[in-house]
């Protein structure tokens, strides 16, 4: 079991973000008409997202930007915030359109759920969170830690909330940096298998659960996951072992860890701010909240999950879920019940266009 210290520029504490604010990035006016026009221009309500190819949106001038926060996201910090995309000059339908096509600059998108769906509308649908099915991004509730399943998770609103949803974030290296100083006995828990529930969205060739590490290296590089909700569901599966006492006391030492004032950040996302987060260095959260009762206040957000050209090797503790390990490979995902020719073809043609390895 490797409890090494490695240094990476995703190690950072509360302090560090506000001291350097160079992980925010601002859309001057040139880009923000830019973008409006390219996607008013390509925007089809009746063609579906599948048909739509990278080389159809000229992103500049505002890709320089984009692409910048894409890297610090994805090599840097582990967090990028975007200002400025052009929320008031579009519709819902098109921002939707807007946040596609920049996927299909940055990387090939992953499917989301049991619908297989490549682009979710984050708003409260009334789910239970807490549910065999649950999922946060359908419900208002209070969210765990956890990690998307992707490399890479651009967020991006539309609206925000009457009150609530702040964005929590918190480094998943520190993290495990204070586990190990503190608790190196829960360290050593933490870098061995916990089992996590699929929520009932597993796709023909899966198992409702999988085991996975909370915390694992590769390539001299920290990767980190983490999800309450889903280690206490797959609780309830037959076979599933139970989860041990020093499993439970890691879970609740960590989550302490993650809510300290000085390693959790927040922040409340503004109409037209893209939020970029690193999967394997970060992990998030969200408050509860209340929403507006006029349907066209109501909040909403447009997720992307992403998996980059320029990706990095991943533990092999990590192929139980993301499939594919090596770089440049499309990996990750909830394929779904749904996971079809249509998406097969998509995701191959993406691949092809961006120089990576098709999925498998």
């Amino acid at each position: 079991m490797d409890l090494r210290d490695i240094d990476s520029p995703a190690a950072w504490t509360v302090a560090d973000l506000e001291a350097d604010r160079s992980w925010v990035f601002t859309l001057d006016e040139a880009a923000r008409a830019g973008l409006a026009r390219t996607v008013k221009a390509a925007h089809d309500p009746a063609r579906p997202l599948f048909d739509y190819r990278g080389e159809e949106f000229d992103l500049d001038p505002a890709w320089e930007t984009l692409a910048a926060a894409f890297a610090e996201a994805h090599h840097g910090r582990g967090l990028a915030l975007v200002k400025g995309l052009p929320r008031e000059a579009l519709s819902e339908a098109e921002f939707e359109l807007l946040n596609w096509a920049i996927g299909l600059h940055a990387g090939v998108a992953r499917p989301q759920g049991r619908a297989s769906q490549y682009l979710s509308a984050v708003r409260d649908a009334g789910i239970d969170y807490r549910g065999a099915s649950g999922r946060g991004y359908s419900s208002n509730a209070k969210l765990d830690f956890h990690a998307d399943g992707a490399d890479l998770a651009t967020l991006a609103c539309f609206n925000q909330a009457l009150s609530g949803g702040q964005s929590m974030i918190t480094s998943g290296v520190t993290a495990r940096r204070r586990l190990i100083a503190e608790r190196p006995d829960l360290a050593e828990t933490a870098h061995g298998s916990f089992h996590f529930s699929r929520q009932n969205e597993e796709a023909p060739d899966e198992t409702p659960t999988y085991g996975q590490p909370l915390f694992d290296l590769a390539d001299d590089r920290v990767f980190g996951k983490f999800n309450r909700n889903r280690i206490q569901s797959a609780q309830r599966y037959v076979g599933v072992p139970a989860l041990t006492p020093a499993q439970a006391e890691t879970m609740d030492v960590l989550d302490e860890i993650l809510r300290r004032p000085e390693l959790m950040f927040t922040m409340y996302l503004a109409p037209g701010d893209l939020q970029i987060v690193n999967n394997h260095t970060l992990l998030h959260s969200r408050t509860g909240y209340v929403d507006h009762d006029t349907p066209e206040k109501k909040r909403l957000l447009c997720r992307l999950w992403l998996a980059p050209p320029d990706s990095v090797p991943l533990p092999e503790s990590w192929r139980a879920y993301y499939r594919e390990i090596a770089p440049g490979t499309v990996r990750g995902g909830i394929r779904g019940h749904h996971h079809d020719a249509a998406c097969q073809a998509f995701e191959a043609r993406q691949a092809t266009r961006l120089g990576m390895t098709p999925a498998r």
